[in-house]
């Protein structure tokens, strides 16, 4: 049950009308338009949401899209956003604060975020987590499984076991730290997987 995750900041709600041509798929979700408010119109494979004095420990997101068959694709859009150090959405001009960004895959259909590691919300049991959505330009949008992290103490056997079965792949990641202190993620991304009325 994805909802253990989201309880503070996504609820499932009706569909409203998005910004752009891209329908919602995979059922309505409380936010997805926000993910086009704000977007550039030049977006690179790898974009900085965190800028370098931001308080928290340095955290590199990568990973690849594919299609079903392992295939690299290029051109998709994921949108990403979370917490602050503290556990807050710091405020901008998007309810999902100003630790949020785009980045495009290229040929190989690689993608990244460079970012500081989220915390918790505040007073709560909610692992941290990293929210990620797709656009795939001219056809559909829908959010996939958070970005966890293996380390989190807060991540119990017993949230484990309740953790979703792939939205868009496996959102578990194990983080590790290069020489500089960077934490690392891998997060791959298939596209439509366990997402219902995927085109």
């Amino acid at each position: 049950m994805r909802s253990w995750i989201v309880g503070l900041s996504l609820v499932l709600f009706a569909a409203v009308p998005l910004m752009a041509e891209e329908r919602i798929v995979g059922g309505p979700c409380d936010g997805c338009e926000q993910v086009f408010r704000g977007m550039p119109d030049e977006i690179p494979h790898s974009t900085r949401i965190a800028a370098p004095d931001e308080p928290g420990e340095p955290l590199r997101i990568r990973g690849r899209v594919l299609n079903s068959a392992g295939v690299p694709q290029a051109g998709i859009i994921v949108y990403a956003y979370h917490t602050d150090a503290k556990g807050r959405y710091p405020r901008g001009d998007s309810r999902h604060g100003l630790l949020r960004g785009w980045a495009r895959s290229d040929a190989q259909g690689e993608y990244g975020f460079l970012t500081i590691r989220p915390a918790s919300y505040p007073n709560s049991s909610i692992p941290q987590h990293v929210h990620l959505h797709v656009i795939e330009p001219g056809r559909v949008t829908y959010y996939i499984d958070d970005i966890l992290f293996d380390d989190d103490p807060l991540l119990t056997e017993r949230l484990r076991s309740q953790m979703p079965s792939g939205r868009g792949g496996d959102g578990l990641t194990q983080p590790q730290r290069n020489d500089q202190g960077i934490w690392q993620v891998q997060r791959d991304i298939v596209l439509g997987q366990g997402i219902s009325d995927y085109p």
